[in-house]
């Protein structure tokens, strides 16, 4: 998980929850910016996730969740900028492995025609991007990320820096624990994300797609996780026609924030397509 991926398909998105505070309101604004209070706000917070619609099991899971200081270090390093805002095309992807994605990706394209068909039916959106994004945010699922779901996104809705911007966030968390799209024990990447596309919680509510239709919706799971990363892309306007200059660029534009992160999007979908 890179820092400016969080920013990303996150902006915009967490006011898609909005926080009914009512009484509690004191307890949302209080934040910290290490461990000591951490317990406490967990307590005063549960109130707050009740108040939106939280149930037995995520707030089970809001007093099981434990200070990250990895989320905090991770938080710390996006907050000083990084060289993938700079860097050249050509650079990133070396780094990232460009070449390596496009040739899985055109391997997965061949193993699962089917499926990207009939995303492709339902979104409007080539199979190209999708498996783009893919390779780069988890490296086509081989790794997910290592942190507790729920102790990193409550550790960063407690934290000052973004406390406002992540509360949605690990109230969202604590949604699907309650619905089964995630458990106490889910793993993923440093500020909360999850998934073989890395989504942020309240994004998943959101755009979530129960795609192999077992009744819920849980980004662990390879279908699930491409037909939600396709319905997030043609909400924020994603279309056939997708590389810089176009339309639909636009649906890039909306995952990630890093303006070289979004070409290679481009670059790499366009040649997994061809």
């Amino acid at each position: 998980m890179t820092a400016f991926k969080t920013t990303l398909k996150a902006l915009g998105v967490a006011a898609g929850l909005t926080l009914s505070l009512g009484a509690t309101s004191a307890f949302a604004q209080s934040c910290g910016n290490g461990p000591a209070g951490f317990e406490q706000w967990k307590q005063q917070f549960a109130g707050v996730a009740q108040a939106n619609g939280v149930g037995n099991r995520g707030l089970q899971a809001l007093a099981g969740a434990r200070y990250n200081d990895k989320t905090i270090r991770i938080d710390r390093a996006a907050q000083k900028g990084g060289s993938a805002f700079t860097m050249s095309l050509d650079t990133f992807l070396n780094k990232r492995g460009g070449a390596s994605i496009v040739s899985t990706g055109k391997k997965k394209l061949a193993q699962n025609k089917a499926m990207f068909a009939d995303i492709q039916n339902r979104y409007g959106i080539t199979p190209g991007p999708i498996l783009a994004i893919w390779g780069m945010e988890t490296g086509f699922g081989g790794f997910m990320g290592s942190e507790n779901v729920v102790s990193s996104a409550a550790t960063i809705a407690y934290d000052c820096r973004r406390s406002d911007f992540f509360k949605p966030h690990l109230v969202a968390a604590l949604k699907l624990i309650d619905r089964g799209g995630l458990s106490p024990n889910s793993r993923g990447a440093g500020h909360g994300e999850f998934g073989h596309t890395q989504f942020l919680a309240n994004n998943i509510l959101q755009y979530g797609v129960d795609g192999d239709g077992d009744g819920r919706v849980d980004l662990s799971t390879t279908r699930d996780a491409l037909y939600s990363t396709a319905n997030f892309l043609r909400q924020h306007g994603m279309t056939a026609n997708y590389q810089q200059g176009q339309a639909g660029y636009r649906g890039i534009q909306g995952w990630n924030a890093a303006p070289v992160y979004q070409q290679a999007i481009a670059y790499l979908g366009a040649q997994i397509d061809s």
